[in-house]
């Protein structure tokens, strides 16, 4: 074949590249600016990381693993797992930078590593290793997969709901509870705040599937008043949530309430392994939620149990305590009565242990015996004029109302405290025909233990909050409350760690005119059902307010358990439930070792 001449030429057109700068570089001794959005080697923020593990479980390929971090102290809501990264598995995608929760993870500008060693190709992220400069991948709202707003519950309307004790909440559409249940990473971190540790990721996928049935079998498996919890409870679980770290939890509690709601006979779907009857007798004084928990599950190890209630309704403060427009009727009778229908659960009502059968009695006709009578006083501010007719406590109020029988108030009534009985306590007067509602708060509203929510929906409706401020005396005629005088606060720093104290300022007093002072400030144990005798052996803490307990909630007594407000200072359902869930662990132990 012949050779023309361009075929001699052309290799020699090269030469007017000699010039130019090569479009190459030689790592690592040449420096690369890269793009502001490259996707070089990860950073990840150990601050702010919480080790749920998302980044690993979208990775496609297997690049992430989690590994524990020795000596990484986790906080509340995170776990001493950090991720660690494969570099010769990596494709740089930046999916898990796009579903990190916290946004602690990203990718950096740095992407040059050249190391004849192969391990120093996986390692695990820190701020000491490949520090963000402000240039790589991050996620925003626009390339995040992740959704952190939710579904929020509808309720009615503030003032059409104030004169009325039907149900505030609207309720979740099936729609609205699968959109909100797909939200959850399954990261399982919300497990922490759980005192009853519920299978939280597994039934939100079980109701993300609309698998209610299945949904309900995974509830009982620790808690056997699920609706009622997921209509009032705390929701410690979406405090930890991470999807809370950027945006908004999961509403986990109402997923919860929506789900049990979807089956209206337990029974029916319930696959719940019975135990052969032991011939164990146990006796639970106290119908509240911690009492009801323990005879299910007791019932369930095959033990025949008697509740002794005080009342003529079951169900404790759940039923006495809370307004019925927070937790309606049909929920508690229709969970309650599920746990009574058990076939080895006996109830007797308007029995009061110590007076109308003796605790020496219980301990001789049965072969345990739980405690769970909760907080059922209310507490005094010990100021003049307290006596007065007007004056009730907010325990005593909330019990007449709930059992159909409330109490005669007037047009203007003043509530004192911050907690969530507090905001019970001003809110129901509304409902029975009162026009103007105070709270009196010694303390900042910030400072108020009751939650947000609870204080919100007192706002909501017309509730008028006076923080800093302390009554010092009701102001009476005849006999009769007319008003009360009371001082302003300051807060004084006590130094760090410790909140401020409220002081009163006794230069000014100040009067409001008022019909009724409802007292919320705190409640106490009622122990008189114990005869000295025994209560000299039973142990209490340095107040003599709870009942000190071991790990399975048998007290000093052998044989005697309890639960519940009167042990748990977190006092509320989902703790009581705990408490009475270990206990009958602890008692089936104890029976079957006796």
């Amino acid at each position: 074949m012949a050779i023309e001449f361009k075929d001699l030429v052309n290799p020699l057109s090269a030469l007017k590249h000699l010039g130019k700068k090569p479009h190459t570089i030689r790592l690592p001794y040449d420096k690369k600016e890269p793009a502001d959005r490259v996707r070089g080697f990860h950073y990840n923020d150990w601050s702010v990381c919480v080790g749920c593990g998302n980044c690993a479980r979208i990775c496609n390929v297997q690049a992430i693993e989690m590994v524990e971090i020795e000596g990484l102290q986790a906080r509340f809501g995170s776990t001493n797992l950090r991720p660690k990264v494969d570099y010769g598995r990596c494709c740089f995608c930046a999916q898990c930078v796009d579903v990190c929760p916290t946004g602690s993870l990203k990718l950096t500008d740095k992407f040059t590593l050249v190391t004849p060693n192969k391990e120093d190709f996986v390692f695990i992220p820190d701020i000491k290793k490949y520090p963000y400069t402000g240039k790589g991948w991050v996620t925003t709202p626009e390339t995040s997969l992740l959704r952190y707003d939710r579904v929020e519950m509808p309720e009615k309307d503030p003032e059409e709901r104030k004169r009325t004790f039907d149900h505030v909440l609207l309720g979740f559409t099936e729609e609205m509870a699968v959109t909100e249940a797909n939200r959850c990473l399954g990261c399982a971190i919300c497990m922490q705040g759980c005192p009853t540790e519920m299978y939280i990721p597994h039934y939100l996928e079980e109701i993300a599937n609309q698998q209610y049935d299945r949904a309900v079998n995974t509830f009982f498996i620790n808690n056997p008043l699920p609706e009622i919890c997921g209509t009032v409870c705390t929701h410690r679980c979406e405090n930890a949530c991470v999807l809370g770290n950027r945006g908004k939890p999961i509403q986990i509690r109402f997923e919860k309430g929506f789900a049990a709601d979807q089956v209206s006979d337990y029974g029916k779907v319930l696959n719940l392994k019975k135990a052969a009857p032991t011939g164990k007798k146990v006796a639970i004084i106290g119908a509240g939620p911690g009492g009801l928990t323990a005879a299910f599950y007791l019932s369930l190890r095959g033990h025949s149990v008697t509740i002794f209630e005080a009342l003529n309704v079951p169900g404790g403060m759940m039923k006495v305590g809370i307004p019925r427009y927070r937790l309606p009727q049909k929920t508690l009778d229709k969970e309650i009565n599920f746990i009574l229908s058990q076939e080895n659960v006996e109830i007797r009502y308007n029995t009061r242990v110590g007076k109308d059968i003796s605790f020496d009695q219980l301990l001789e006709e049965f072969d345990a015996v739980y405690i769970g009578v909760g907080y059922s006083k209310g507490s005094k501010m010990n100021i003049p004029g307290e006596d007065a007719e007007g004056v009730m406590e907010a325990i005593d109020f909330l019990r007449a109302v709930n059992l159909g029988n409330p109490p005669k108030i007037g047009k203007r009534i003043v509530v004192v405290g911050g907690g969530d009985v507090a905001m019970d306590a001003s809110r129901t007067p509304f409902r029975l025909g009162a026009e103007e509602v105070y709270i009196s708060y010694r303390r900042r509203i910030v400072d108020m233990p009751a939650s947000d929510e609870e204080k919100h929906e007192a706002m909501d409706e017309g509730v008028i909050f006076m923080p800093q401020t302390l009554p010092i005396e009701v102001v009476t005629e005849n006999g009769k409350m007319v008003g009360i005088k009371y001082v302003k606060t300051e807060m004084v720093d006590q130094g760090p760690g410790k909140r401020p104290k409220p002081v009163p300022k006794m230069d000014e007093v100040f009067f409001l005119e008022a019909d009724n002072l409802i007292l919320a400030i705190g409640q106490k144990p009622d122990l008189s059902f114990l005869p000295e005798s025994w209560l000299e052996k039973l142990e209490l803490d340095k107040w003599g307010n709870h009942i000190i307990v071991d790990d399975h909630q048998m007290t000093s007594i052998p044989g005697v358990f309890a639960g519940g407000d009167i042990v748990n200072p977190r006092a509320d359902i989902i703790s009581a439930i705990a408490d009475g869930r270990h206990a009958a662990e602890g008692i089936d132990i104890y029976l079957r070792r006796k």
